[in-house]
């Protein structure tokens, strides 16, 4: 095989893994959209003051309508803990909206088969009660409520861009019952639609060419090799173990690690291990990064201990529990079957699929009240995410206008080139104000 035909086979595979999933990716994100269009964030933060049942039960639905990309995610659950949410129920709350999603369980079923989208939802529940009863009593109460004030100092001293603002910015708005009728609500929805594909547009990109690439040319023995097989209950203990770390240093997170977990499927880990690593996608080095800005290094050192017990148990306790019911599939080809264009199904429900986003991208063009100075929303520069501006995790003046970012990963690539361009014009004029010297003289 010469270079050439190596790289057009991983593009191939990538491109025919995307095709089938294409109009499920446009409902799953019209479905989101519009969800968080018409469900107020202001509830959520008053129902999650504690971490009994019934409001991790309550902080686990509000993830699950509030589908986001793992940085998003992060982001909106720093600002419930900040705001006064328990902290295990923002955990939670996290844990949910990232893999507890409509999109997701679509995807799993059209890459991997039903029994993958239906162990989503299973492992999901299990993880969200381990944490439940695990971060309470493994992350000291002390280490809480100095994270919490870290992130109530810097908001007041240290980091004027972090927003905190208390009103309600939906008790303006119409009833949902109302916006629901009307072309305005919709028209949030389309951009809660484009704005959620744009944010984590790189991370689908990135998954499935990953994902092409990995199935079409790497063998079967190296996935062999690093996962052990056939040893019982050990092979499955440290495929669960390992799933989790092939997703620290993938660096794909949200939707975008679905594609890989087919290609590790084809490639003979086992179904603890899939489940496991499709749940990781929280623990990538980046989010770890950004969890030690936000609660500091001892605790996100034990959260990532916690994150990575919790879902290679949750995807362990899943398998077993599937072998019981027999739900395991036997065939580790089951990968993306190369569907071409034609009369199928699949080619039939994409044109749909098209048909019906150039529509919601119209609305979301035309109306666009989120465009507006004085609108609830604005639009993220960098990921392209809509934001409620009274919510929004981070904001700063620039050339005269307020820019608000989804998160403060956004923000803080937003400044980097400002302020490395400052630190060179502060370099340089201190550089021309400097004396020169002479042969000894002062000149």
């Amino acid at each position: 095989m010469t270079v050439v035909d190596a790289i057009g086979r991983g593009f191939a595979e990538g491109w025919w893994m995307f095709f089938d999933t294409m109009w499920a990716l446009v409902l799953g994100f019209a479905l989101s959209g519009a969800v968080q269009a018409f469900v107020s964030r202001a509830e959520m933060q008053r129902s999650l003051g504690d971490h009994r049942p019934k409001t991790l039960t309550k902080s686990s639905f509000f993830g699950v309508i509030s589908s986001s990309c793992s940085y998003a995610a992060s982001a909106l659950a720093k600002t419930l803990f900040a705001r006064g949410a328990d902290f295990t129920a923002a955990m939670v709350f996290m844990v949910a909206s990232t893999n507890l999603v409509i999109e997701l369980g679509i995807v799993l079923w059209l890459l991997l088969g039903w029994q993958f989208a239906l162990a989503e939802f299973v492992g999901g529940a299990i993880m969200i009660l381990l944490l439940g009863l695990v971060v309470p009593r493994v992350i000291p109460a002390g280490w809480i409520h100095d994270a919490r004030e870290r992130l109530n100092r810097d908001a007041m001293h240290g980091s004027n861009h972090n927003h905190h603002g208390e009103h309600d910015p939906a008790s303006a708005a119409l009833p949902w019952r109302k916006r629901i009728r009307c072309r305005a609500g919709w028209s949030e929805a389309s951009g809660f639609t484009i704005s959620d594909l744009t944010m984590i547009r790189k991370e689908i990109v990135a998954g499935f060419v990953i994902a092409g690439f990995a199935a079409a040319l790497v063998p079967t023995w190296f996935w062999r090799s690093i996962f052990l097989t056939g040893h019982g209950f050990w092979s499955s203990l440290e495929n669960a173990v390992l799933g989790p770390f092939l997703a620290i240093i993938s660096f794909v997170c949200s939707i975008g690690n679905v594609p890989l977990a087919a290609a590790l499927w084809k490639g003979g880990i086992e179904f603890g291990g899939v489940i496991s690593f499709v749940f990781a996608d929280l623990i990538t080095l980046p989010l770890l990064l950004i969890y030690r800005k936000y609660y500091g290094t001892r605790l996100t050192l034990r959260l990532l201990v916690v994150f990575w017990a919790v879902m290679s148990v949750g995807g362990l306790a899943t398998q077993f529990l599937f072998e019981v019911a027999h739900l395991i599939p036997a065939n580790h080809l089951r990968v993306s079957a190369a569907t071409h264009f034609g009369a199928n199904y699949t080619t039939v429900l994409d044109g749909v699929a098209l048909i019906a986003f150039a529509a919601i991208y119209w609305l979301y063009r035309s109306g666009r009240p989120a465009a507006d100075d004085d609108s609830r929303y604005a639009k993220d520069v960098v990921c392209g995410m809509q934001v409620e501006k009274a919510h929004a995790p981070a904001h700063t003046t620039h050339d005269g206008h307020t820019l608000y970012f989804c998160s403060d990963h956004c923000y803080d690539r937003f400044m980097a080139p400002l302020e490395t361009s400052a630190t060179a014009t502060d370099k340089l004029r201190h550089d021309l104000a400097a004396p020169t010297h002479t042969g000894g003289s002062h000149t």
